[in-house]
């Protein structure tokens, strides 16, 4: 018997389980019983919020962080982080990131180490009190101008 998990966003405690057949009855109420015996397509959709769910800083750390992150490749190659702090945010839906990215690069001297309109992702690099402000500013900027959901902005 294959089951379901439903949640909303991760803040939500309460999860609820259903089977399949529960499910479809919910789904097609009064109609399910003229779809029994038929294949059925299911798609799974991801419908995105306007959330801010991660914003953590990484104090200047080992070389070997960057080049994990590929930080030091592409346009970057040749450059040297060592010694700069990172800034990652991760951002729902996607497109936010853009707007994420225009904020940090005016309310801070950091450079963007990495963007993902797809995912997401924001990875910014510079000295930690310019990635500090850029990173509490881009916080600041979606939760009071944009009203979305946002995380406290963590670091290590």
């Amino acid at each position: 018997m294959e089951t379901f998990t439903f949640s909303g966003s991760y803040r939500e405690q309460k999860q609820k389980t259903w089977t399949t057949q529960a499910l479809l009855e919910r789904i097609f109420g009064q109609n399910y019983e003229q779809l029994r015996g038929q294949t059925l397509r299911m798609v799974r959709v991801r419908i995105p919020g306007r959330e801010v769910c991660l914003a953590h800083i990484l104090m200047p750390s080992d070389p070997c962080i960057y080049q994990n992150l590929g930080l030091h490749i592409g346009v970057h190659e040749g450059e040297d982080h060592t010694g700069e702090a990172i800034g990652m945010i991760r951002f729902t839906p996607w497109e936010a990131v853009v707007a994420a990215a225009d904020c940090a690069m005016k309310a801070a001297n950091v450079e963007i180490g990495f963007m993902d309109r797809f995912c997401g992702s924001l990875i910014l690099t510079g000295r930690l009190a310019d990635v500090e402000t850029a990173v509490e500013e881009v916080v600041r900027f979606f939760r009071e101008d944009l009203h979305f959901h946002t995380c406290e902005v963590t670091r290590n």
